[in-house]
């Protein structure tokens, strides 16, 4: 694909150099529709990526778009704080219906604000109301934001340091396979829990990825995950699920954890929620850890109602028929992982692992620079691709649920070409 040299230069000369994605990807997109975007140019781009899971059901749904413009021509509610709106009341039967009773699932619903930093700010802010305690246990490679309470509980290195403050309050212990399986599960952090001397002190909570993205598809057991809920019920601590990346069916199932057959005492929503691309986030947690008085957290545009409509529609769609939905993600997830075999089995020397559930996957190579090289040369040839990992050694594979098996088998091409004329 021969690609024109855009105009960017206003984003260069007035844009923040904070800007990122942008830079990976030179070129200046226009409009968007499915697994597909198209820059101003016309070229044509297979989106591996969904805005960062952002979404799962593609660019521009039709059938979301035809529910969002039929709300804002009858001048439905926008903005709406926690006011009681019709959008609002029917996304919260929606989701109940759906969702939560179906999985026997008692959560209560808050809406904490449009981000996923957000919610997790207000997990970690109520498990501490709850448990009258300040310390909360994270895992090395986790990411849960950008805000300073969700840094604290975050691993990479570059991200911590933006914060400019100490990050106080949380204490990170190794994830599954941190240790290469030399150490049994969670033999140091019970240790710590159990001794007076240990200097940790008694955690209100843990906060874990079932799939760590940022950090590198990192994939945690089924039994690792029940094991840790175990162990928080016998040391009286909660135990939050974030779930913004890798729910709304990212890894198969609505929710990753179900997999584990565990119920979190705490779960964060985000991204995918909305089912369109439009700001949303959830905090549920068990209804006897509903403490809050009224407004101790709030945010102004913590009542998206054009979200709630998108989300309604989404789960009318794609959830109604659940297990037929996590089937097809099972399935063009094994799809990936058999290109992601082929590929490794040719480039053997040069690929250190692949990893991943449903349609979520990442490709480690020995060499940590690797992977910026593939993901550029991907770009090259019209197929968008992040890194992650704290050395951004990993291509992550993020396609949208609704990318249909060809454009799978098309994307996986450009991926395994990308492997071989970085070599």
């Amino acid at each position: 694909m021969t690609i024109t040299q855009p105009d960017l230069s206003v984003f260069e000369t007035l844009e923040s150099e904070v800007r990122s994605y942008c830079r990976g990807w030179p070129t200046v997109f226009d409009h968007a529709r499915g697994s597909r975007l198209y820059d101003e140019d016309g070229h044509e781009y297979l989106d591996f990526f969904a805005g960062a899971g952002s979404l799962n059901y593609g660019h521009n749904n039709p059938v979301l778009k035809r529910a969002l413009l039929d709300y804002l021509e009858r001048d439905g509610i926008t903005h709406g704080l926690d006011m009681s709106t019709v959008a609002k009341r029917t996304f919260l039967q929606t989701f109940q219906n759906l969702v939560l009773r179906p999985r026997d699932l008692p959560y209560k619903v808050m809406f904490p604000g449009p981000t996923g930093t957000n919610a997790v700010e207000s997990a970690l802010k109520l498990a501490r109301k709850v448990k009258g305690r300040e310390s909360i246990v994270s895992f090395t490679n986790a990411f849960h934001g950008m805000s300073l309470g969700s840094l604290a509980v975050t691993g990479n290195a570059f991200k911590r340091a933006g914060a400019g403050i100490p990050l106080v309050h949380g204490t990170p212990m190794p994830f599954d396979h941190y240790l290469d399986g030399k150490v049994p599960d969670f033999l140091w952090f019970e240790r710590l829990l159990e001794d007076q001397g240990s200097g940790l002190n008694k955690p209100a909570a843990v906060i874990v990825e079932t799939v760590q993205g940022e950090g590198g598809i990192n994939v945690a057991r089924p039994e690792w995950l029940r094991a840790l809920k175990e162990l928080c019920e016998r040391q009286d601590m909660l135990l939050i699920v974030d779930d913004i990346q890798m729910g709304c069916g990212r890894t198969g199932a609505f929710f990753s954890f179900e997999e584990a057959g565990i119920v979190p005492d705490i779960v964060t929503v985000s991204k995918s929620i909305s089912g369109y691309g439009l700001p949303m986030s959830l905090c549920l947690f068990k209804p006897e850890l509903d403490v809050w008085e009224p407004g101790e957290h709030n945010g102004t545009f913590r009542g998206n109602n054009p979200a709630f409509v998108t989300a309604t529609a989404a789960l009318e769609v794609y959830w109604t028929d659940g297990a037929a939905m996590e089937k097809q993600t099972r399935t063009r997830g094994e799809q990936v992982e058999q290109w992601l075999i082929s590929i490794t089995e040719e480039n053997l020397a040069d690929v250190k692992e692949y990893r991943g559930r449903g349609l979520v996957w990442g490709l480690e190579f020995h060499d940590a620079s690797r992977a910026g090289r593939v993901a550029r040369r991907a770009f090259d040839h019209g197929l968008l691709v992040e890194t992650s990992g704290p050395q951004s050694e990993v291509v992550k594979l993020l396609p949208a649920l609704t990318t249909t098996p060809e454009e799978l088998d098309e994307g996986m091409r450009v991926l395994a070409r990308a492997v071989r004329e970085t070599a």
